[in-house]
């Protein structure tokens, strides 16, 4: 068989290649242009939105211990692990949910594809947004629409809009998609403003698939709301591992299903999951339920994990903000914070930068070495010029160790901590300064 003979799905040609590996090969690429300079700079790490904190070494010293469970286990996850979830999710955000509405899988991607897979319906997804849901929305040939977020409102969905957007659709069920807190912008919805969502949600028919991956992640966590609290009968929550415990190589996920679906949706899921992938990992799951069942110490992982983000990202993203012709949404919650180029479009269209993925290659360009995510990696328009600021390029040990010596309360102590223990971010926010300055 010649080579060109093996035939490919027409689906996986039209699919993006996650950005993760994207950005890898554009580094990859750079560093060869850059050697004709004699040029041997790393780039700023911007773009790769990764806890830089240890596995908790509860579960860790779990994991050990299961080591030696290899048999199956139920698709749907084991009784255990099941039960502590239900029990996590009703005391931290007063979602009662039943072991039975729980379905643990191989990371929250996996069960995003499932849930696409499915649920009837189009797929809704506000943009910016994180480049995963659109491609396996496309690879399963399931349609789906963009609905623009606007700056003026912070990127919050705001309910009129989806009011309209609903309305302008097929009187049919739809999926939204409701990233809280948010990639890439960072803010966080409210219960008021999840409230209002829920009741267009309702009068539209509307579910919602809850991605509240960074939800113990939110720096004022008492100030998060979980949709499936306001909206059971209609959500859609998943979360897992990978964000506020670090563990995103363990690849678990948890979904919590809506309430509507009765023992119709589980069962559909158990027979997918079992059909995929027979089941997660045992010794990963029996070492999970350490992360899910009430600790002392994983709550002390939260609060010093959750007030280094939010110092990281506060110091960041006032620096950021303060460089003229930039703005920069103020994070709430997990890693990330959005950077709006807009200001400069004129100035770069002038000078050859016609869209926001030819920002992105100007970005990483020698001399600047900034690698962040763009254009369509966040669903953005192509007149639209901005980037995501992941702010996790520190040695996560040492500043988790720094902060336990000596907690900074101050802004200046803030500042110093961020100089002491990531300086490589603050030397990356003078190369995104010197950047704007050729523009400006």
């Amino acid at each position: 068989m010649q080579n060109d003979a093996i035939k490919i799905q027409p689906a996986l040609e039209a699919l993006h290649m996650p950005e993760n590996l994207t950005i890898g090969m554009m580094v990859a690429e750079q560093h060869e242009q850059c050697r004709q300079f004699a040029c041997d700079f790393d780039y700023y790490g911007f773009a790769f939105g990764q806890s830089p904190f240890c596995v908790p070494p509860l579960l860790q010293k779990k994991l050990q211990e299961n080591a030696a469970y290899g048999g199956y286990v139920p698709a749907k996850g084991i009784p255990e692990l099941r039960a502590a979830v239900a029990e996590f999710y009703e005391r931290h955000f007063q979602l009662e949910a039943s072991p039975e509405r729980v379905i643990i899988g191989p990371g929250t991607k996996t069960l995003i594809y499932m849930i696409f897979n499915i649920v009837e319906g189009d797929v809704i997804i506000p943009s910016p947004a994180w480049i995963g849901y659109a491609p396996q929305a496309a690879l399963l040939g399931k349609p789906w629409h963009v609905l623009p977020l606007s700056p003026e409102n912070d990127y919050r969905l705001q309910p009129e809009e989806l009011d309209t957007f609903l309305s302008s659709l097929p009187r049919k069920q739809h999926l939204l998609i409701l990233n809280n807190p948010h990639n890439p912008t960072g803010i966080l919805y409210s219960s008021e403003d999840l409230g209002a969502l829920a009741r267009v949600c309702r009068k539209h028919r509307t579910l919602v698939l809850a991605d509240e991956i960074y939800a113990l992640t939110t720096y004022h966590v008492d100030a998060f709301t979980s949709m499936g609290a306001l909206y059971p009968e209609g959500t859609f929550v998943t979360g897992g591992l990978s964000k506020d415990r670090s563990a995103g190589g363990y690849r678990l996920g948890i979904c919590v299903l809506p309430t509507a679906g009765g023992t119709a949706l589980a069962q559909a899921f158990e027979k997918m999951a079992a059909t995929l992938y027979t089941s997660i990992p045992t010794p990963i799951q029996r070492a999970a339920v350490s992360a899910y069942l009430q600790s002392r110490e994983i709550d002390e992982y939260f609060a010093v994990t959750r007030e280094i983000h939010s110092i990281m990202g506060g110091v960041l993203q006032g620096l950021c903000h303060n460089i003229p012709g930039l703005q920069a949404t103020l994070p709430q919650g997990g890693f990330y914070f959005f950077l709006d180029f807009q200001e400069l479009a004129e100035a770069f269209r002038e000078k050859g930068l016609q869209n926001a993925n030819q920002l992105g290659a100007a970005l990483l360009s020698h001399p600047h070495h900034i690698a962040t995510v763009t254009g369509d990696a966040l669903m953005l328009p192509p007149h639209r010029f901005g980037a995501r600021i992941a702010f996790v390029d520190y040695e996560g040990e040492k500043a988790y160790e720094r902060y336990q010596e000596n907690p900074p309360v101050k802004a200046e102590e803030k500042l110093n901590f961020v100089r002491e223990t990531a300086p490589r971010m603050l030397e990356g926010v003078k190369a995104i300064e010197n950047f704007v300055r050729q523009y400006r």
